[in-house]
């Protein structure tokens, strides 16, 4: 059979060499087990082959600008501390005390000049090094000539990104992100700030939930409301070490949308963002992307914004990457949205999703982080660090109509994940990033990376 590649396929815009096609690889067809999705062994042994082996997001490198500057990052059953040295390196710590194994941080984000542990205060400065231990003459000399400082971990920064590792042997950075990071410099995320953090609990295995946002087959299902001012239609391209990218087209209808000419109050919304009066234009909804995309360059001319970088697609679409093993990266010329899925450590079935969004202000009028994010009365000024926003399990994250939707609908899919009907997923090729994360999950559990 034939694939109707028609069907999921668009030409994403003019050439541009960011467009480039990435060389094919082949996942094959074949059919993973549902266990991967819900048993407490597979999650054991996922958690010490790929978490373990892997480079992970901490945090925005804006989140530790001066030395002294922290962020605890909490994942599965551990705790780091990032920290900007009085040197001006960021290095990363397990959040634990050698002494009695007491968490040293406890807040989300602080600034301090060394650790002190709420237990028995013992100090550390910000390398990580024991400084003090409190009453040091009731401890044997033999007691304390073993290490008593933090152990660290691995922790480099690309693309404006803190990356941390629990593999003192894990592959250099760059070559991990192979060419996502020179893709992901284009946007500048170094220069962008936090405007908003939520945190929410979800009843589904954290891969159900990578599933869910690496694809837009079921936008037409789940996110009817989105088919008159997004294409499902989309370029995937995949990447080494189970990375990808797909390009999402903006401001034109999906091809299962009835109307393909009206420029309805979505594609309006777009218009508005792109400095176009809705008035006064008199194209049709066929012609708005391309409109989208001139303006934003006569923006960029006028207001030095440097947009001669960015091909046409990506000042109007949404460019997405998965980061493995469990990062997706929206990323727009304005502002950037960074979702992470992170396992619960006690449960297969539930994770936490963590999503930002990063922006940088410009002072012009008019320019502003996309509307469909969300952010309506949020300070953009970047003056201050906004809190995590927590929701706990089975209340409305308040997230927006549709990450609210899929955080409805994931549970439900985790439930028929774990039926005895339930046999293991068929991705077509438009799903073609899932096959490439899961095979990349595989070979880290076959100990191959």
């Amino acid at each position: 059979m034939k694939l109707d590649t028609e069907l999921w396929d668009i030409h994403v815009g003019t050439p541009h060499p960011f467009n480039n096609r990435a060389p094919r690889i082949d996942n094959g067809a074949d059919r993973p087990g549902p266990e991967r999705y819900h048993t407490a062994d597979f999650a054991r042994e996922e958690w010490d082959k790929v978490f373990a082996k892997s480079w992970l997001i901490a945090c925005p490198v804006a989140d530790v600008p001066e030395p002294g500057d922290l962020v605890r990052f909490d994942i599965g059953d551990e705790s780091f501390i990032v920290v900007r040295g009085d040197d001006g390196v960021i290095r990363a710590h397990y959040n634990v005390c050698p002494h009695r194994g007491s968490r040293l941080v406890l807040a989300d984000f602080s600034t301090l000049s060394n650790f002190t542990c709420p237990f028995h205060s013992w100090k550390f400065d910000l390398e990580g090094h024991n400084i003090a231990v409190t009453d040091e003459n009731t401890f044997k000399p033999e007691v304390l000539c073993h290490d008593r400082d933090l152990t660290s971990v691995r922790c480099e920064t690309a693309a404006g990104l803190v990356f941390i590792s629990m593999d003192p042997d894990v592959m250099p950075l760059d070559d991990y992100l192979g060419p996502l990071k020179q893709q992901l410099e284009l946007y500048r995320i170094d220069s962008m700030y936090v405007v908003q953090h939520r945190q929410s609990e979800w009843g589904a295995n954290w891969k159900g939930g990578v599933d869910a946002f690496a694809e837009t087959y079921h936008l037409h299902a789940v996110h009817p409301q989105t088919q008159c001012l997004m294409d499902d239609r989309t370029q995937i391209d995949l990447y080494p070490n189970g990375m990808s990218r797909q390009f999402v087209p903006f401001a034109q209808p999906s091809r299962r949308y009835q109307d393909q000419e009206t420029v309805n109050d979505g594609i309006k919304m777009m218009l508005s963002d792109a400095g176009i009066d809705p008035d006064d234009f008199d194209g049709s909804a066929q012609e708005t992307r391309r409109a989208v995309q001139l303006a934003k360059r006569k923006r960029s001319d006028e207001l030095d914004l440097g947009y001669d970088r960015f091909s046409d697609t990506q000042l109007s679409d949404s460019t997405v990457y998965s980061v493995f093993p469990n990062a997706q990266i929206g990323c727009h010329p304005e502002a950037v949205f960074l979702h992470r899925f992170l396992p619960n450590a006690d449960d297969p079935n539930r994770f936490t999703y963590d999503t930002l969004i990063l922006y940088k202000h410009v002072e012009a009028p008019g320019y502003s982080a996309p509307a469909w994010m969300g952010l309506g009365t949020t300070d953009l000024s970047g003056k201050t660090r906004p809190e995590i926003v927590r929701t706990g399990i089975g209340e409305p994250p308040g997230l927006g109509e549709v990450l609210d939707q899929d955080s409805e609908l994931l549970p439900i899919v985790q439930a028929g994940a774990r039926s005895r009907g339930f046999r293991g997923p068929l991705w077509s090729e438009q799903e073609a990033r899932l096959r490439h994360f899961h095979k990349e999950i595989d070979r880290y559990m076959a100990g191959e990376k």
